[in-house]
């Protein structure tokens, strides 16, 4: 396969609203085209548990706390896949860590729905784990090292909606399934939908290839894929602050990603129909603000980015779950703004991470920072659902705000990197 000659950041800048998507060149856009069905995937995987929690507590006889730990325990075990894959990545490739993290998250979603029990399903969602959490930055570092450092955080920010449009077909068909199927059988149902994601192999594989910076870093550094790099001198304060980043912003995300489907069942009456009608608000909101963000990244830089949508992010969680029973009109449309905020915040996360180290520990250091503030996040959701036996969901997600707070105080310790060249 034959490879652009010339890496993406060294290119012209151009012009127009797709500028940046001409100047990844062809390599550029099939790596794009890999990682954006990844990540989208990765989401409708992710999915399957939450849009079907009432019914798998229904049909395991579990309390809320119990149905919370199912989440925690995937996104835990997601830093051990996540942090394991960004070591491969700069050891063996983007391309070939890319490929064995979608067969791991596919296959075990896949058995989630053969779980005879609760424990079995917490051991492969568990699993299921390990390939969710090195999706992301594995295939976010592949396309950040062909994109242009004018336009980085604008590609990754588009990336970074293709979660949303995983989330939207994983409603799509959670609609469809629920309304058709009995609840002890259409959540068995749509776990098996989740093995499609394993058909992206086939065109990674035969198109894809890593940025020719990657592949000379792994040829010529000593201090590839090492974790006591990242924990040197040079790379410690970044480290530790970039996870209280990622630790604020992932509590908060996951916590409403979480429990929004079941306080819209539970706590505001709504049907299976209801539900899906209410969340696609929530999810148009997401996908807007995830392009919104990476365009904002590009323009005002990414600190200032975080720092706007946190506040703001946390402003709607506090709203959205304070509207009075009886106003649903009201829920339907502040899940546009909540959607909205609490994706575009992320938006950085793809350009800034990858652009705090150097391609040598890239993936080491994006895939530990990311998931191990994932992991810890991931001890929100449970304790939303131990808080919601005595406060209720709507109480208990108000939780979810203090991860924004965390946020912002990892920022003070953090550099602006805005238009700095991946070296």
């Amino acid at each position: 396969m034959k490879t652009d000659p010339i890496p993406r950041a060294a290119q012209g800048g151009g012009a127009g609203a797709f500028a940046w998507f001409r100047e990844l060149g062809a390599s550029g856009r099939r790596a794009f085209a890999g990682a954006f069905g990844g990540y989208a995937l990765d989401s409708y995987d992710f999915f399957t548990l939450p849009l079907s929690m009432v019914a798998i507590s229904a049909y395991f006889s579990l309390s809320t706390g119990q149905t919370g730990l199912l989440t925690t325990v995937t996104l835990v075990v997601s830093a051990v896949g996540g942090a394991g894959a960004g070591i491969l990545a700069d050891r063996i490739g983007r391309v070939k860590t890319l490929i064995l993290t979608v067969l791991v998250y596919a296959l075990f979603t896949l058995l989630c729905g053969f779980a005879p029990n609760y424990e079995t399903l917490m051991v492969f969602r568990a699993l299921q784990g390990l390939g969710f959490g090195g999706e992301w930055a594995v295939g976010a570092i592949l396309v950040a090292e062909y994109a242009s450092a004018k336009h980085r955080g604008r590609t990754l920010g588009v990336i970074q909606s293709s979660w949303a449009v995983g989330w939207a077909l994983a409603v799509v068909v959670y609609t469809v399934v629920f309304q058709f199927l009995d609840e002890s059988v259409a959540w068995r149902v749509l776990f098996w939908t989740g093995a499609l994601p394993a058909l992206l192999i086939l065109y990674v594989r035969r198109n894809v290839t890593d940025a020719p910076q990657a592949a000379e870093a792994r040829r010529s550094s000593r201090e590839r894929g090492s974790f006591a790099a990242i924990f040197k001198p040079g790379l410690l304060r970044t480290t530790l602050f970039g996870v209280l980043l990622s630790t604020g912003v992932q509590g908060g995300y996951y916590t409403l990603a979480t429990w929004v489907p079941s306080y819209l069942k539970t706590d505001r009456g709504l049907s299976v129909v209801g539900t899906g009608g209410f969340l696609t608000f929530l999810i148009s909101g997401a996908f807007i603000g995830y392009l919104t963000g990476g365009y904002l990244t590009d323009k005002l830089g990414r600190k200032r980015n975080i720092a706007l949508f946190a506040v703001l992010s946390a402003t709607c969680v506090v709203a959205y779950t304070n509207v009075p029973i009886g106003s649903n009109t009201l829920v339907l449309i502040l899940g546009f703004p909540l959607g909205f905020c609490m994706s575009a915040i992320f938006s950085s996360f793809g350009s800034y991470l990858a652009e705090l180290y150097p391609t040598a520990l890239r993936g080491t250091g994006q895939g530990f920072v990311y998931n191990t503030g994932r992991a810890v996040g991931a001890f929100f959701p449970t304790l939303v659902g131990f808080l919601a036996t005595s406060w209720g969901v709507a109480g208990a997600l108000i939780f979810g705000a203090v991860g924004y707070g965390l946020a912002l105080i990892a920022l003070l310790g953090l550099p602006e990197t805005r238009g700095r060249e991946l070296v």
